[in-house]
């Protein structure tokens, strides 16, 4: 990585850290994480089923 690279993934990085996630952002991210690491050790697992647990457990 070139010098002018590293600081612009610097200033994208203290960009970032002021982010403030909407509760919505924060429920799709949640969903999406367990939805990766469900179907990577199951790919029956589909991003239907994890909405509707998600649904059913108010997350």
């Amino acid at each position: 990585m070139t010098k002018t690279e590293s600081m612009h993934l610097d200033a994208l990085i203290e960009r970032a850290k002021k982010v403030t996630m909407t509760a919505e952002q924060a429920t799709a991210q949640r969903r999406s994480f367990a939805y990766g690491n469900s179907a990577f050790e199951n790919p029956a697992i589909t991003m239907r089923m994890v909405e509707e647990e998600g649904d059913r457990l108010g997350l």
